[in-house]
């Protein structure tokens, strides 16, 4: 099973630190707590619709691109093999060419469609961080010739 605060939590956490921002100054902006806000980063809490829309307001996000975000990593996470497999279990192998295996045991990464990838780590038999970053194409030089 996967907590869905984790994964909302992530989600914010990272869109804020992606624009250098502190959770003080989101906090202040989204009038909540700055321990609340904290705690729902961390996807101890699980922030209500009314907040998490304040939350997405301060942070200059559309409230469906966060929940977009957040339904992209969990349904990726659904489609790997052995996400919820206790780290002492070995998953079995999978042969899928977007699936692979990273050198920290217990962590698996995906990516799909080149536009999204997706990190497992496994913290323990009913608990997986869930982690996903936009893969942006690298951008190119552009040459104009008069």
């Amino acid at each position: 099973m996967v907590l869905l605060r984790r994964v909302i939590g992530d989600a914010l956490r990272a869109r804020r630190q992606g624009q250098h921002r502190t959770l003080r100054e989101v906090s202040s902006a989204a009038n909540v707590s700055l321990g609340y806000l904290s705690e729902i980063e961390r996807g101890q809490k699980e922030p209500s619709s009314e907040l998490l829309a304040a939350i997405c307001d301060a942070l200059g996000a559309r409230l469906s691109e966060l929940l977009r975000e957040v339904s992209d990593t969990v349904a990726l996470a659904e489609q790997m093999p052995g996400v919820l497999v206790p780290v002492a279990d070995e998953p079995t192998p999978v042969a899928a060419p977007a699936v692979r295996a990273t050198t920290n045991r217990g962590v698996r990464q995906v990516t799909s469609d080149g536009s999204v990838a997706v990190q497992v780590r496994q913290d323990g038999p009913l608990k997986a961080t869930l982690r996903s970053t936009r893969v942006r194409p690298a951008e190119r030089d552009v040459v104009c010739a008069a």
